[in-house]
């Protein structure tokens, strides 16, 4: 296919998502013809199929989650109690995931690059600086995963639920996250019903007339926006009047009440549908807004407080282990629990809250390969300043080491970099991987 380029060379492209009704499947053609670079000395674990990359957007703070000290900060209910390997929990903010501390590992010697919002989330989701003159050829993560996996089923690689900064950029619209609703009805789009029986017939015929007529443009497009359409429509149309894709977006009301009936809780119904139902994804984001707690943070009158944020959260993911363990599928699922960075250590600030805090921060993860039942990592008694790094590289861990160990787990070659990119500048799945500079955080398999 050829695309006509302006005249500096380089095929005109804007991050967009082309929207086939609710369903956005996938758009751009693939990045086949990439020219791969790699150290050839990385030994990917292999040990998931599947990421939950768990967003908790707004920077949770460690002191109140997976890293908790006694100290007067705490409120009279917090009820901090020691549990298996070192690991230390609310009763009150996590009842549930109190009772799996065989299954969680906690990393706590664990900063930020970044202290602002935007920048920081930014960077755990592509695991690159927001660097101006790249940002817009930066992949997501999780489209880095999509075009190393491939498409092994009916969905697109990469799901997406409540929100995301970034797509797959250059890689190409079949990487692109698709981004449906979940809501227990389902997809609305996915059947368009209004000849009657001959719905589908309609619909088929009408959609070769389109690929008819458009046939000269696809074949010679004039930007890369254009070259989406065609795989985007077809792989689309692999979705529609599909029983099984129907069925993997819809969920029962008592689901929907286990799992909280709110939007982290519907995130990962569907993303324990996809996976329990094997429909090919490898990668799903799903976000949780709320965790800038500046004010009140345990004040329960505020809309996001420390209460309702982390009752979300725990019966949401108590429940996604409870339902992949039963049908086998826990061991080969790694589920990430972290956000943009921490929050400030030791008492709260003037208005009962906590801001933004680069040098500490904590991530939990289950599954996929991970030993449970442990910490890695200690931060000081106000969780101010890391103490012992707990990992064989003798430092921080950063959202580059988190990056590099999602993308070992599932297989991939975290050195690797492609120079074929619209600027001509190689991209890097990991900056300096290749030099070893960031790597996988091997202690978390054990």
């Amino acid at each position: 296919m050829k695309i006509r380029k302006n005249c500096d060379g380089h095929a005109p492209f804007t991050r967009r998502h082309f929207l086939f009704g609710a369903a956005s499947a996938s758009l751009l053609a693939p990045h086949a013809d990439a020219d791969v670079v790699t150290s050839r000395n990385a030994k990917p674990r292999g040990t998931a199929k599947t990421v939950i990359f768990i967003n908790m957007n707004g920077g949770p703070s460690h002191l109140d989650t997976w890293d908790p000290k006694d100290g007067p900060w705490n409120p009279a209910d917090a009820k901090i109690q020691q549990l298996t390997g070192g690991i230390a929990l609310s009763k009150t903010y996590f009842p549930n995931l109190s009772n799996k501390s065989d299954d969680l590992l906690l990393l706590r010697s664990c900063s930020s690059w970044e202290a602002a919002h935007e920048r920081g989330q930014f960077y755990i989701q592509t695991s690159h600086s927001s660097n101006p003159a790249l940002m817009a050829e930066t992949p997501h993560v999780g489209a880095v995963v999509g075009y190393e996996k491939g498409f092994n089923g009916l969905l697109p690689p990469f799901l997406a639920f409540n929100q995301t900064l970034q797509g797959s950029t250059f890689l190409g619209g079949p990487y692109m996250p698709m981004m449906p609703p979940a809501s227990s009805g389902g997809l609305s789009t996915l059947t368009h019903n209004f000849f009657g029986s001959t719905s589908q017939q309609q619909f088929q015929s009408r959609f070769q007339l389109l690929k008819d007529l458009d046939a000269p443009i696809r074949n010679n497009p004039p930007n890369l926006d254009v070259a989406a359409y065609s795989g985007y429509y077809d792989r689309a149309k692999v979705m529609m009047y599909n029983s099984a894709v129907d069925a993997v977006f819809k969920f029962s009301s008592d689901d929907d009440k286990r799992y909280g009936s709110n939007s982290i809780g519907r995130g990962l119904i569907v993303a324990r549908n996809t996976i329990q139902r094997k429909m090919g994804v490898a990668y799903i984001s799903v976000t949780q807004g709320g965790w800038d707690t500046h004010i009140g943070q345990f004040d329960r009158g505020q809309n996001s407080n420390i209460y309702g944020l982390t009752t979300d959260l725990d019966r949401a993911v108590s429940n996604l282990v409870d339902d992949l363990k039963a049908s086998g599928d826990l061991a080969t699922t790694l589920i990430v629990m972290m956000g943009e960075f921490g929050r400030t250590p030791g008492v709260l600030n003037t208005r009962n809250g906590r801001d933004h805090y680069r040098p500490a921060m904590s991530v939990a993860m289950i599954g996929g390969g991970v030993k449970g039942g442990r910490v890695i990592g200690a931060t000081d008694a106000t969780g101010s300043a890391i103490v012992d790094p707990g990992w064989s590289a003798g430092r921080a861990i950063y959202p580059d080491d988190i990056a590099a160990t999602v993308y070992s787990a599932l297989g991939i070659d975290w050195t690797k970099g492609i120079d074929d990119t619209p600027s001509g500048r190689r991209f890097y799945y990991i900056n300096s991987a290749v030099d070893g500079a960031f790597m996988p955080v091997e202690e978390v398999f054990g």
